[in-house]
């Protein structure tokens, strides 16, 4: 064969490899999204907040809706529809599970988690069937998915600005708990044995919101809640 045609031939065949189709894998739909606030969303532009945690260990994507100063009753339209309203970063979909938190920042920010009982309230009723908690949980099952309701973080042995709000956030996640009861597929996972007396390092400077060990944490703990149900990704 003529040097210049065994040329042409061979780039030929090289061209036609290069151009052949490729199976290439479908990106996989996320099947668990996460909604709350700063508990949950602190750390995000890190890439290394509950949500980021939670889909490098399942090796799974993760919808993250979750908004730093989210509330659980928020009425202002727009910054509501943006994400400072918990029930709105509720979207229907294909979902196995929603993590979620909330009630905190209506707490502390909305009574200064003081005489709250009427928030309290507003929130979740005393037996767990009523309120803004119970009405999103409901919406969400109501779309077949699981859901699991998350405590917040406790700071035990040290000072935090929010130290005054135990009392009102142990009543908020006793109900929670009761509303957990009502329903086999609704789950509350409570961080109040996460922090060790005295550790800081669960915190972030501020003491209030996670530090990156803390979101690594939490996150392992939701996995096991999820795997101990079963069907896990």
């Amino acid at each position: 064969m003529p040097p210049l045609r065994a040329l042409i031939i061979m780039l030929a065949l090289v061209a036609g490899a290069a151009t052949a189709p490729r199976s290439v894998a479908e990106p996989q739909t996320p099947r668990i999204l996460v909604i709350g606030d700063s508990l949950l969303a602190k750390n995000k532009l890190a890439n290394r907040n509950v949500a980021a945690r939670l889909s490098a260990l399942l090796d799974t994507p993760v919808a993250d809706h979750s908004v730093p100063g989210a509330w659980m009753i928020y009425n202002l339209p727009i910054t509501g529809a943006m994400g400072l309203s918990i029930p709105k970063q509720w979207r229907g979909g294909d979902w196995d599970w929603v993590i979620m938190n909330g009630g905190g920042n209506d707490l502390w920010l909305g009574c200064g988690c003081n005489n709250c009982d009427y928030k309290l309230d507003r929130l979740i009723a005393e037996n767990g069937r009523r309120g803004a908690i119970p009405s999103l949980v409901q919406s969400i099952r109501q779309s077949g998915a699981r859901v699991l309701i998350v405590g917040y973080l406790r700071n035990p042995g040290f000072s935090s600005p929010i130290k005054s709000c135990k009392a009102a956030g142990d009543t908020l996640e006793a109900r929670i708990a009761r509303l957990a009861e009502i329903d086999p597929n609704v789950y509350f996972h409570s961080l109040a044995d996460l922090v060790p007396h005295g550790d800081l390092s669960f915190h972030a400077v501020d003491r209030i919101h996670p530090s990156f060990k803390a979101s690594d944490a939490i996150a392992r703990r939701l996995i096991r809640v999820i795997r101990s149900a079963g069907d896990a990704p």
